[in-house]
């Protein structure tokens, strides 16, 4: 359970004091690899049972899609843009962080208000007035900061997507090429973000060695962390295995299929037993038939002595009439 601190003041109408969840950022320049290592540690988390909620800046459903066709088309200025990233971390910080860390939820974040801060200050901004405007942020569990140089930096972004207009700074480094942008705006970067580094406590993790390395260093750090934490699965699980009533008796304890196959025989001796009264039924009827037809032979050498009787009558009756008729 994590104590719930802001950095300036609270938002309005939160009342905890305490939350189950954890809050744990990824901060870094552009293509240090914080999406990738928020990708491996979510696998992993989730694989050990913890719930897990990942999220990002432009991400809110209020503003985030607005910044992304303000960028698209490079119409806002600086304070409005800064106001509005400010918006988008207000909506997802009310909508997605605070409810994942009140459901027990380790909650991932790619970039935190940091970076927001990093790129007012390298165009220019006031840095009491930008992190005025973000005081109402939580104050998270641990900050991650993934550090890497520039001599590292640049082969990554150019194998992966290239230099773009926003991470070589060019929408105020006017009048340069994207290479030289991109060392120019990523070298302050870099800077604020070293001075931040002490200012807001973060964890330094050397990102100039492979993902690996980097995931395996970022996994130790976080199994320190979350030690007192109970996995949301286990957890359920063992409450599911307190609620199965206990055996009383081994014949209670025998499975049903067992006592299914048992009640068949005796189903099985039933059916039979009701079927023999019709089996000797047919049998008498069989019986029955066959002494019929053994009789009917007799009636038959009963009746040819008659026939023959007759005829024998007739053959002596005929003579008479015979002697009849000569006298």
């Amino acid at each position: 359970m994590s104590e719930v601190k802001f950095y300036k003041y609270r938002i309005p109408n939160f009342e905890k004091k305490r939350l189950p969840g954890k809050l744990l950022v990824l901060e870094g320049t552009d293509g240090v690899g914080r999406s990738t290592q928020i990708a491996l540690l979510r696998e992993w988390l989730e694989s050990e049972g913890y719930g897990v909620s990942a999220t990002g800046l432009k991400r809110g459903k209020l503003a985030g899609k607005a910044i992304q066709m303000a960028m698209e088309g490079h119409t806002l200025g600086d304070a409005t843009m800064n106001l509005s990233y400010a918006t988008d971390f207000a909506d997802r910080l009310e909508r997605d962080i605070i409810p994942s860390l009140r459901a027990g939820f380790i909650v991932l974040l790619d970039r935190y208000i940091y970076s927001i801060i990093a790129r007012a200050q390298v165009r220019g901004a006031d840095p009491t007035w930008i992190r005025n405007v973000l005081g109402f942020a939580i104050i998270p569990d641990a900050t991650y900061y993934l550090q890497a140089d520039l001599a590292h930096l640049i082969p990554r972004v150019l194998n992966a997507r290239g230099f773009s207009y926003w991470e070589s700074g060019m929408d105020f480094l006017k009048g340069r090429d994207y290479y030289d942008s991109y060392n120019e705006y990523q070298a302050r970067l870099i800077a604020q973000f070293d001075a931040m580094a002490e200012e807001f406590d973060f964890v330094r993790i050397d990102a100039n060695k492979d993902i690996r390395e980097v995931f395996k260093a970022l996994k130790n750090e976080i199994l320190e962390l979350i030690k007192d934490m109970k996995p949301l699965k286990k957890a359920k699980r063992k409450k599911e295995d307190e609620k199965k009533p206990e055996p009383k008796g081994e014949k209670e304890a025998e499975p049903e299929p067992a006592k299914a196959q048992a009640k068949k025989p005796d189903a099985k001796v039933k059916k039979e037993t009701e079927q023999e009264p019709a089996k000797a039924q047919e049998k008498k009827t069989e019986v029955k038939e066959k002494k019929e037809t053994v009789k009917q032979p007799a009636k038959a050498q009963a009746k040819k002595p008659e026939v023959k009787e007759a005829k024998s009558k007739e053959t002596v009756q005929q003579p008479s009439r015979e002697t009849a008729s000569t006298s």
